[in-house]
């Protein structure tokens, strides 16, 4: 059972989306924030898995929220959930180590797969956003040589990254145990000099891998 966090100022709104995430008995609902500043105080004092973060909220926004999680938890799963598609919010979440960008029209089939592939660490992006934002990260992203020593099952790690496939995806895929993927992982952020997965993926997007 995976315990997620709702965050997100308008009561009804959480209200909805506790009901429609747990329709999934795999997931569930453990803490409510309705602002950032609530979110950050709530986050350390729950056992959380995922949080879902809206955007704009009074006293402290997500984004704000999300960059101060993710430094006292580099480890920290947090997904935004909004109804912006603006690029610059995308971009600036996403260089925040946010592993989601979902918008709140979405069905409640296509949150509870973005839900489940962040919580195996994919990255879930709504079709829309990632058409726009993922172009624009590779320009912004500064350029590093292949002459990195990476070695062919590195490589084909990097590759399947970038394609989006989470650590299980991975190891079906090259038949590897789940604990060698994340070792490789690991070994990848250090060689490439990534700060996250989402930095792995956009590495292996801008030098043609994918």
């Amino acid at each position: 059972m995976a315990n997620i966090m709702l965050v997100e100022d308008q009561a009804l709104v959480r209200q909805g989306l506790k009901m429609m995430i747990e329709t999934d008995q795999a997931l569930q609902v453990v803490a409510e924030a309705a602002n950032g500043e609530e979110a950050i105080y709530t986050y350390r004092t729950n056992q959380v898995d995922l949080v879902l973060m809206d955007i704009r909220m009074p006293v402290m926004t997500g984004l704000e929220a999300t960059k101060k999680i993710r430094e006292e938890d580099p480890l920290a799963k947090i997904v935004i959930l909004t109804t912006f598609s603006d690029d610059e919010y995308a971009l600036e979440a996403l260089k925040l180590g946010a592993v989601g960008y979902v918008l709140k029209d979405a069905d409640s089939e296509k949150l509870i797969q973005s839900i489940h592939s962040a919580l195996r660490g994919g990255l879930s992006l709504d079709d829309q956003v990632a058409a726009s934002v993922v172009p624009k990260l590779l320009t912004q992203t500064k350029e590093r040589s292949l002459s990195i020593d990476l070695n062919a099952r590195e490589v084909s790690i990097l590759r399947l990254i970038g394609e989006g496939k989470n650590n299980q995806e991975i190891s079906e895929a090259l038949f590897l145990s789940l604990g060698t993927v994340k070792n490789y992982v690991s070994q990848l952020l250090t060689k490439v000099g990534a700060r996250d997965r989402t930095q792995l993926a956009i590495f292996a997007i801008k030098h043609h891998l994918v």
